[in-house]
């Protein structure tokens, strides 16, 4: 089952995260199948970027999105 998650990088007390598809299984930190994006709450305002015809593509497979990143589509749909 795939899902859509945030993967962390960036330094230790900056965080920044890549959404990605992955399998639900894997742990955040193994491979992803694909990135669609990108979220860094360290700016002002968070920065939100996601590439929302992929996002829709997995949406559609049957990818299920975490709490995170439903709240981050939303946001970007409604605005």
């Amino acid at each position: 089952m795939m899902t859509l998650r945030l993967m962390r990088f960036g330094a230790k007390g900056k965080p920044a995260y890549r959404i990605a598809v992955m399998d639900s299984r894997k742990p955040r930190q193994s491979k992803a199948k694909e990135i669609i994006g990108s979220y860094d709450p360290c700016t002002e305002p968070p920065e939100v970027r996601i590439d929302l015809a992929k996002a829709k593509f997995w949406l559609d497979r049957g990818a299920k999105p975490s709490a995170t990143v439903k709240s981050l589509l939303a946001k970007l749909k409604t605005s």
